[in-house]
């Protein structure tokens, strides 16, 4: 059982928190910032309760595939997702030209994270990365350092440092970055000057893209296939790790066939997933783990691919004369 915890009033205050001072000096020596500036940042912060209590129950560790499924495969985020495309039809193609990322993974991606961009969070930036950051000790050092990328961020494109919102993560805008994702793979894809995600809807299909690009996307290879296993197969061969490392021969040699023909040499994970007519067996690809560098999760990648091809099947049927 998780261990529940609790911000006191009286570390409300994350200027005068034990660990701000080595924050600030590392803004300051490391960064060149004002010191003052920092401390004034670390004063306004507000520690958030609601954030800790999020943080320790995500919807990845606590649910079925059943359950997290119906979530995000919908009626609704399908039809918003072809809506969605079809507003931006040419720059979602010229992103896929581009970077060699499907339109449809694209929107999938967005789907997931947002509906479309109809829920960015609702939590200061500033607030939830300094309450992870300070408050939350298991993962304090990569909250802190994530609140440095903030403010860094911020101070590149010109932003005051309270205005924008996001999750209890700090994941910001269309497609959710967290701060050094912002700073490392968000694009100016409209070509205004600005690389603006939050309120760019242009920016962030082609930021997206350039995520999965970067991550290495395989344009036109395969994402994962169901599988078929044989009676007394070793169950230990599944939900071993997301990055893959066995071949799809050596599944097949252990008893998992997959029902789509691949490539024998390429490189896959197995999954074994809690679904709504029992445990559903899948087989994923380098692209598979590529969608799992966005969330560290095979439900999300199974989610969020799923929904990208019911999107795709969608776009095909409409666009039939």
């Amino acid at each position: 059982m998780a261990t529940l915890l609790i911000v006191s009033s009286a570390q409300a205050d994350y200027s005068s928190h034990a660990g701000s001072a080595e924050f600030v000096k590392t803004m300051v020596e490391k960064h060149n910032f004002d010191k003052e500036w920092v401390q004034a940042i670390l004063k306004q912060a507000e520690a958030k309760q609601s954030i800790l209590d999020a943080m320790s129950r995500p919807a990845e560790s606590v649910m079925t595939w059943e359950r997290y499924r119906k979530i995000f495969i919908q009626d609704s985020r399908v039809t918003q997702g072809v809506q969605f495309w079809e507003e931006h039809r040419d720059e979602l193609a010229r992103a896929e030209k581009e970077y060699g990322v499907p339109a449809s993974m694209i929107v999938g991606i967005i789907g997931v994270e947002t509906r479309y961009g109809r829920n960015t969070g609702s939590y200061r930036v500033v607030d939830a990365l300094a309450t992870l950051g300070f408050d939350f000790p298991r993962r304090s050092k990569f909250f802190l350092g994530q609140l440095e990328e903030y403010m860094l961020m911020v101070r590149e494109q010109g932003i005051e440092p309270f205005s924008l919102k996001g999750s209890y993560a700090g994941a910001m805008g269309f497609g959710q970055f967290i701060p050094s994702s912002y700073r490392a793979y968000a694009v100016d894809f409209d070509g205004d000057g600005k690389v603006d995600i939050v309120n760019s809807s242009v920016d962030a299909i082609g930021s997206v893209a350039n995520y999965f690009k970067r991550h290495g996307w395989r344009y036109g290879e395969p994402v994962v296939s169901s599988a078929v296993i044989k009676e007394g197969v070793d169950q230990a061969l599944f939900n071993t790790g997301l990055k893959p490392v066995k071949t799809v021969a050596q599944f097949r040699d252990a008893g998992i066939t997959t029902k789509a023909t691949l490539d024998a040499a390429q490189k896959a994970t197995a999954m074994r997933l809690d679904g709504a007519d029992g445990d559903e067996y899948w087989v994923g690809l380098k692209n598979f783990y590529v969608i799992t560098r966005y969330n560290h999760s095979a439900m999300y990648a199974m989610a969020a691919y799923q929904l990208s091809q019911l999107i795709d099947a969608k776009m095909h049927e409409v666009s039939k004369p």
